[in-house]
């Protein structure tokens, strides 16, 4: 028999997930084409011809021991220190090497550093809507989640409610801006307020609280919104980034943490976090890739493709009736279903052939998540879908 967690974990597996394996099932039947799959964040824009560049370059000339070889668990020496020099050109910060931990995307980087941070008990907060695998990560490690409720006029942080709950077995909170369900970028205001709130507990209980920022889509921004970098506000902030999104590579795994010398417990935490790597059987972060992304650090993917899908999708479902924010990054809209029951909202959806994921799987239910990183046709086609799906629900009030 499976163990008692994996029992549990695998009865609430991804919704997500579900929908996608879903999505296939429909495509068999009535083809492709003709299912509107908007359930998986998988980046539809090509990675960077850069990146192919560097695979072929790499394979071809470098020495094949130095490519797929064993390094040291936090990664090759050089590759960290090329980002470090990057991150500090873009956002005026002071990293080496020792502040950087490559890992296996950002999920690996997030297990690490709970691995790393948690004893049980230990209570991890979250902001609703969250990305809902915070809550299996956590648990990894016999740590307790804890959710702040949503904000459902901004989606910004409930920072009042915050500082309710936090306790002197807080250890963590997260936070993922531009922000997956919802695409709201927190505002360099509320993230000053954020660290207000963060010190004044620190202080009050005697213990370090850690602010880990989850990245994964600060390049996918639209306009002249501003990103904040986090460490530069609070000194125990931890960064994890993923080059997923950004380049177009989830299925590379390959990432990185920043811990950065000004938090707490540096040497120790830096010391662990290598060491997690190993003890959970990641070893070290794909040796090639690490060093393709350390020669593509200056590339982006083209997200004006993202920022077509988006005004068209947004906008028409607006005209439609349905109510939403307007994302402001990422590649997801958070729409308000047209029944308080966003199960049912998305089973409905699916008779349409559109898969949606509902909201409930971010903690935040009466919404559901469209993933618009699809090609411009796969939305040209769900739209008459929504349209009848809105008036079906207008003709039974």
């Amino acid at each position: 028999m499976i163990s008692e967690k994996m029992s549990v974990m695998v009865k609430n597996s991804s919704i997500t997930r579900a929908m996608f394996e879903e999505g296939k099932r429909l495509a068999a039947i009535y083809g492709k084409e003709n299912v509107y799959d908007f359930s998986l964040g998988n980046p539809s824009v090509q990675p960077p011809v850069s990146v192919k560049e560097a695979v072929i370059d790499i394979v071809t000339n470098e020495e094949t021991t130095f490519v797929h070889g064993y390094m040291n668990n936090s990664g090759y020496e050089d590759v960290r220190e090329n980002i470090a020099v990057h991150l500090n050109k873009i956002h005026s910060t002071s990293f080496h090497k020792d502040n950087i931990i490559m890992t296996v995307g950002a999920a690996g980087g997030l297990n690490v550093i709970l691995k790393t941070l948690l004893n049980p008990g230990d209570e991890v907060v979250v902001f609703a809507p969250f990305f809902g695998e915070y809550r299996n990560y956590a648990d990894n490690y016999d740590g307790k989640l804890v959710v702040i409720s949503p904000d459902k006029e901004t989606f910004m942080p409930n920072l009042k409610e915050l500082e309710e709950k936090l306790t002197g077995n807080t250890k963590a909170v997260i936070v993922n801006t531009p922000n997956n369900p919802t695409g709201v970028v927190y505002s360099e205001e509320t993230i000053k307020e954020l660290s207000k709130v963060l010190e004044k507990k620190q202080q009050e209980f005697g213990n370090p609280i850690y602010l880990i920022s989850d990245e994964p889509y600060r390049e996918l921004v639209y306009g002249d919104v501003f990103v904040p970098y986090l460490t530069k506000y609070y000194k125990n902030t931890i960064v994890g980034y993923s080059y997923s999104k950004s380049l177009s590579l989830p299925g590379e795994r390959i990432g990185y943490l920043v811990i950065p010398k000004e938090a707490e417990d540096y040497e120790e935490i830096f010391a662990a976090a290598s060491v997690a790597t190993r003890i959970l059987g990641f070893v070290n972060a794909p040796s090639l890739i690490q060093r393709v992304v350390a020669r593509c650090l200056d590339s982006e993917v083209d997200i004006s493709v993202y920022n077509e899908n988006r005004e068209l999708l947004y906008n028409s479902l607006k005209e439609y009736g349905y109510s939403c924010a307007k994302p402001e990054g990422a590649f997801y809209l958070f729409v308000k279903t047209l029944e308080e029951d966003d199960k049912a909202f998305c089973e409905r959806a699916k008779k349409h052939n559109i898969l949606l994921v509902p909201g409930v799987a971010f903690g935040c239910a009466g919404y559901c998540r469209i993933a618009y990183c699809v090609s411009k046709s796969t939305i040209e086609g769900a739209l008459p879908g929504f349209k009848k799906l809105y008036q079906e629900y207008q003709e039974e009030r």
